[in-house]
């Protein structure tokens, strides 16, 4: 019943920026604890970035300071904004909520999107 849509991925150059947005219903929005985490080629699916409305925000320290969570509250859609990429960042980005509470940085989300393709390459 929760679903979760995301768009923007795309092919980038590395240093290059680019924006994904995850669309939500605005119950799941406004209540579950959200958050972008990725499965890199050969890799396990890792946490990215995430927010909750009583702990804001948290990030990957891989990801931190590059990459920043913001919500578009009138749309209900959850944006991640990727700075100064670099080919590691590669992965199926996911968007994923869950209803429980707890700390953010964590893969342990209930539901999740189909994801949403970055490639970083020159």
């Amino acid at each position: 019943q929760v679903q979760l849509v995301e768009s923007g991925g795309r092919l980038v150059q590395p240093g290059g920026s680019l924006n994904i947005s995850c669309a939500a219903s605005r119950q799941v929005f406004n209540t579950y604890t959200m958050g972008w985490l990725r499965q890199a080629p050969g890799k396990e699916r890792e946490f990215c970035a995430g927010f909750s409305v009583v702990r804001g925000t948290d990030y990957a320290d891989s990801v931190k300071g590059r990459f920043t969570i913001s919500r578009d509250i009138a749309k209900n859609i959850l944006h991640l904004r990727m700075n100064n990429l670099k080919p590691e960042d590669t992965a199926v980005y996911y968007c994923a909520a869950k209803s429980r509470t707890g700390i953010i940085k964590t893969d342990r989300y209930d539901y999740w999107g189909q994801g949403t393709q970055v490639t970083v390459s020159s």
